[in-house]
């Protein structure tokens, strides 16, 4: 049958943070954790929707604790009040999972091409905002959600945004490659600096949320949003199982520094197991490049491994 929620560790006594937790993977994510005892802050950008989710927990989890708290990875001043306004002396897990896909030609609140905005650079600051509360707890982890998109785009660091020729979903690729990028870097400087940290990457395969409606819908596209709604009907897996892969990375047991979690079967579906992933998301200069680059555009430094 292969690794399922009911491995999930004892979390009790445990903190974590979890972006996007108000539907799909993230919300999985934040219920399991919660189930197996942790203290759990829902990172959310509605109000309204984070509402819902946190009595949606409580009743599917009584007694959980939980929490609703603001989080716009679009903006840099509300990942920065997030993270000055989180109250948790500690926190031993950081689930970076929130994104857009697909989307139209935006930008974020700060000049940022929004897919490569929220889905990197949000994190990264996130991150980097709370890694004094992160290095200090011997088992904690930071696992960063990609996908099997990645290969759709590798980082161009002339042209991060693709602002010269935008395309969506290469756009898309390349924000879910920067993100592996990101996990390798992390991984290695937290090794330098002989901490016990674990950073991962975790990807729910084929699974059927609302990340997939929004592109097509903000585009105006009905027939495209038609055909991924019917995907989601007739081949996606769940939600709740989308998100043991992300759940595995984040309390598994000998989870190794720079693992990339995925599905069994061809990336689409199945427990979790061990992801393919291109060998760019590899390379040591581009991560290290895309590390200094993401620092400069965010204005956010990780003391302590630098």
């Amino acid at each position: 049958m292969g690794w399922n929620a009911s491995d999930i560790p004892d979390q009790s006594g445990r903190t974590a943070v979890v972006t996007g937790a108000n539907s799909g993977i993230g919300y999985v994510t934040a219920r399991e954790l919660a189930r197996r005892g942790a203290r759990v802050v829902l990172a959310c950008r509605s109000e309204e929707r984070g509402t819902d989710a946190v009595d949606r927990l409580l009743f599917e989890v009584p007694g959980a604790a939980v929490e609703l708290r603001l989080l716009d990875l679009a903006d840099l001043k509300s990942v920065r009040a997030f993270a000055h306004g989180l109250d948790a002396d500690r926190v031993d897990l950081l689930v970076n999972n929130a994104g857009v896909m697909a989307l139209p030609y935006s930008t974020t609140a700060d000049g940022f091409e929004m897919q490569f905005g929220v889905n990197h650079l949000g994190h990264f600051a996130l991150t980097g905002l709370l890694l004094p509360r992160i290095l200090p707890v011997p088992d904690a982890r930071v696992v960063t959600v990609s996908s099997p998109g990645h290969a759709l785009g590798q980082i161009d660091l002339g042209d991060l945004g693709g602002e010269r020729h935008y395309r969506r979903w290469v756009a898309y690729g390349r924000s879910k490659s920067a993100n592996l990028l990101f996990v390798h870097e992390l991984a290695r400087r937290l090794a330098v600096a002989g901490s016990p940290v674990t950073s991962a990457a975790a990807h729910p395969g084929y699974a059927a949320t609302n990340l997939s409606a929004v592109g097509p819908e903000l585009a105006g596209r009905r027939l495209v949003g038609l055909v991924m709604a019917a995907g989601n009907r007739l081949i996606a897996q769940s939600a709740a199982a989308g998100a043991l892969p992300v759940l595995f990375a984040a309390t598994a047991p000998g989870v190794h520094p720079d693992a990339f979690i995925g599905t069994r079967w061809q990336g689409w579906r199945g427990p979790p197991a061990p992801s393919f992933r291109m060998p760019w998301t590899l390379n040591d200069a581009a991560a290290k490049r895309l590390w200094e680059e993401s620092e400069r555009l965010t204005g956010v430094s990780y003391e302590g491994l630098d």
